[in-house]
């Protein structure tokens, strides 16, 4: 049997999971449950996050889901307020929610280019505003930010998404500067081809799985879970040394 690590760092560690009721975000959120960390995490899938936060907190976690739409910042910032009366303030932010929608530019409208930068930037900068105070004042913390693979490939029908992916990495840079002199961390993890429940029911067919199987150096196919891994170890004291870097999670993609 396989076994992973356990990070004794995370160990009542108050978490925050943006997008945490399905897919990577699931993942990750179970995986720092399983450390015993203080996980809180919002999504808009209310009753799938409150079903998974009850599922976790049966089993001895201590975790709290609050639904929330990340791009209304208001309600955002009252749910991370919300997080630290209840767990104390967030000593680990994983920015992960984002939507992957796919568009043609010639169809794109300023509302909609407005709406794709609220769902996949906007929210991670001021969710990063919202918890730094609490960490400077601890003098420790890690801010994990989501990137993407997709526009290093320079994958079609996806350029606002790709615009606002890009920028997270500029964020993580530009971020991990102010923030490094108070041990704060920043990091950007940028997720490869995942096979996460969407992905499956959209994307996954015989030709991708084809082509997974040629592009990856890496047999077999990388899971939710694997990259969730990866986010426990950005958010452990094992990295506290590591800041404004990039970590790919591809199985190896030969093209990325």
């Amino acid at each position: 049997m396989t076994q992973f690590a356990r990070y004794p760092s995370l160990e009542g560690v108050p978490v925050i999971v943006s997008g945490g009721a399905s897919g990577i975000g699931e993942s990750i959120v179970r995986e720092f449950a399983g450390q015993g960390a203080k996980v809180g995490f919002v999504d808009i899938a209310a009753e799938r996050g409150a079903a998974l936060a009850e599922e976790l907190n049966d089993k001895g976690g201590t975790t709290r889901f609050i639904a929330c739409d990340i791009t209304d910042i208001p309600a955002y910032e009252a749910a991370i307020a919300e997080f630290a009366g209840t767990h104390g303030d967030a000593l680990v932010l994983v920015n992960n929610a984002a939507h992957d929608e796919r568009h043609d530019w010639k169809d794109v409208t300023s509302e909609f280019f407005d709406d794709r930068i609220a769902v996949n930037l906007k929210h991670a900068f001021f969710a990063i505003k919202a918890v730094a105070p609490g960490m400077i004042r601890a003098q420790k913390g890690s801010i994990i930010n989501f990137g993407s693979i997709s526009w290093m490939m320079m994958s079609a029908q996806l350029p606002v998404y790709q615009s606002a992916k890009a920028a997270q990495h500029g964020m993580t840079r530009g971020m991990a500067r102010e923030l490094g002199k108070s041990n704060i961390r920043v990091n950007t993890l940028v997720p490869g081809w995942i096979m996460t429940e969407r992905q499956l029911t959209l994307w996954v067919d015989e030709a991708a799985n084809k082509l997974m199987d040629e592009q990856q150096a890496l047999a077999g196919r990388v899971m939710p879970e694997d990259v969730a891994r990866m986010v426990l170890f950005l958010g452990a004291d094992d990295s506290r040394m590591i800041s404004a870097q990039n970590f790919i999670v591809d199985g190896g993609w030969v093209h990325s």
